[in-house]
């Protein structure tokens, strides 16, 4: 990451960095920019675990996405309210086994934000998730192509 970036300490200010960068036509910049306003995000969250983190990152830049699509500043409402209900890892689990891919995958995608995907999250910490989410993960990444 640049070290311009690594210096940003507030979302709010990786926000305006990537304003002015995407104005000078540095997209490079700007997409670390929101990578480092994602970080910041899940770092003041509180989680425990490495895992618990880049859960916290996906849903933080999930929001990112929303946002920009959105054009104003938009929550992941419902899925911070199972966060609150079951826990982080419980409720990554529990959007991951639905039938029906997630949206977010897609959104991610389009902005080059992949890893950031629950998917990625359970395959990089399959020893804490069922069987079925780390299937169900490899199913969906393989169908994705990443």
């Amino acid at each position: 990451m640049d070290p311009k970036v690594l210096k940003l300490m507030s979302p709010e200010a990786c926000e305006r960095f990537a304003r002015n960068a995407i104005r000078l036509g540095e997209r490079a910049l700007a997409d670390q920019a929101l990578r480092r306003a994602v970080e910041i995000r899940a770092s003041s969250y509180g989680a425990s675990t490495d895992a618990e983190k880049e859960c916290l990152k996906a849903i933080f830049a999930y929001e990112e996405v929303l946002s920009k699509k959105n054009g104003k500043r938009t929550r992941a409402t419902r899925t911070w309210q199972m966060i609150h209900r079951h826990g982080i890892l419980a409720s990554v689990e529990r959007v991951v086994a639905r039938p029906t891919e997630t949206a977010g995958y897609t959104a991610l995608a389009e902005m080059g934000l992949m890893d950031f995907a629950f998917e990625a999250v359970i395959l990089r910490h399959p020893a804490l998730f069922s069987e079925e989410a780390v299937a169900q993960s490899r199913k969906r990444l393989k169908e994705w192509g990443a």
